[in-house]
C-alpha cells in the first residue's frame, strides 16, 4: 500500500476504512464474560448475534465501494477495539496513535498503528501523556479545518501535541464539551455531530457548545435535529459513505425521516449487540483512510 490516503473531511466517498470485526475484538463468550462490566457497557454483547450483526453492517460498507482493511486480533485489546474510529488519527503527516482517555484502550493505538505502518501508511507521531486525545473527539470540516472536543476523552495538552503533529497548515479549533454522564460515559465531540455534506450534518443541538453552533453556522451549514429521545438510541452516531448517504442504526425512525426530508439517503443495520451495548455507532467502528 502507498501513502495515498487522506481522510479530510467527515462526507467524501468512504474509499478505505480500517476495521476490527466482532471475532477479533469480542474473540469469545468467555471473553465478553470476563470485559463486559469493567468496561461499563450496559449489558453482555451476544458474540454469535454481534457477528451476524457486523456482517450486514460490513455488506453497507461494502456496497458503498469502501475497501476494507481487517485490524488483527491482539492479547493486549479488550472489547471495545471493536470501535477502531477512536484509536488513531488521520493527519496530512501520517496517522497519530493518541493516548488515549479511557486507560483499558491504550494498547489499541500501538496494535493498530504497527499494522498499518507495516502497510506502508506512515505514523506522524505519537500523543503523550498528559496529553489525551480520541478520535471520537475530533472532527474535519475541511484540509485544513480539524475541531477537537475538550472533556474526559481528550484535553487541552493533546490537542496542543496533535497541532503539531498534524503540522503548520491545519488549525484546531477546540470547544469544551459538558458534563454531561460524566467520567465514565463514552461521550464524544461526535456524540452530538456528525456531518453529512460540506454544508450539513446531523446535530443534537441540546449539548452542543454555543461557540460549536455558531461556528458551524458560520461556515454555512444547515442541521438535521436529532430528536430527544432517539440520541440515547445512538441517532447521531452517523456514518456517511457519501456525500448524504449514510449508514445509521435502525430504529431511530424520526430521525431517519428527518434525513430523508433532508435528501439523505439511508441505510440502515440491527446495532443491538455491536453498538447500543457499547455505545459504539457506525462511525466508531470505523477508521477512515481514505475518502474522496
Amino acid at each position: 500500500m502507498s501513502f495515498d490516503f487522506g481522510s479530510f473531511n467527515m462526507w467524501g466517498p468512504l474509499r478505505k476504512v480500517a476495521v476490527r470485526r466482532p471475532a477479533e475484538a469480542m474473540v469469545s463468550e468467555a471473553k465478553i464474560a470476563a470485559e463486559w462490566k469493567p468496561l461499563n457497557y450496559h449489558s453482555a454483547p451476544k458474540f454469535v448475534e454481534a457477528q451476524a450483526e457486523y456482517a450486514a453492517f460490513e455488506d453497507i460498507l461494502n456496497r458503498a465501494g469502501a475497501e476494507t482493511i481487517y485490524l488483527p486480533c491482539n492479547d493486549d485489546l479488550t472489547l471495545d477495539s471493536l470501535y477502531a474510529h477512536d484509536a488513531l488519527v488521520v493527519t496530512p503527516r501520517g496517522l497519530v496513535r493518541p493516548w488515549m482517555g479511557k486507560p483499558a484502550r491504550r494498547a489499541e493505538a500501538q496494535v493498530n498503528g504497527a499494522f498499518l505502518e507495516k502497510l506502508g501508511l506512515p505514523i506522524a507521531g505519537d500523543i503523550a501523556p498528559p496529553g489525551l486525545i480520541e478520535g471520537g473527539d475530533l472532527v474535519w470540516i475541511d484540509r485544513n479545518t480539524l475541531l477537537a472536543g475538550i472533556g474526559y476523552r481528550t484535553n487541552l495538552e493533546g490537542v496542543k501535541q496533535l497541532q503539531t503533529l498534524a503540522g503548520s497548515d491545519v488549525e484546531v479549533l477546540w470547544f469544551d464539551m459538558p458534563h454531561y454522564k460524566g467520567r465514565a460515559d463514552v461521550f464524544h465531540l461526535m456524540s452530538f455531530l456528525s456531518p453529512v455534506d460540506r454544508d450539513l450534518a446531523v446535530v443534537y443541538l441540546p449539548l452542543m457548545p454555543v461557540r460549536l453552533v455558531e461556528f458551524l453556522e458560520s461556515r454555512g451549514f444547515a442541521f438535521v435535529h436529532v430528536p430527544e429521545d432517539e440520541f440515547p438510541a445512538m441517532g447521531c452516531n452517523v456514518l456517511a459513505l457519501g456525500p448524504r448517504h449514510v449508514t445509521l442504526v435502525e430504529g431511530n425512525l424520526e430521525t431517519e425521516r428527518r434525513m430523508r426530508a433532508a435528501g439523505i439517503k439511508v441505510e440502515t443495520f440491527s446495532g443491538a449487540e455491536i453498538c447500543r451495548k457499547g455505545e459504539g455507532g457506525p462511525t466508531c467502528m470505523t477508521r477512515p483512510l481514505v475518502r474522496g
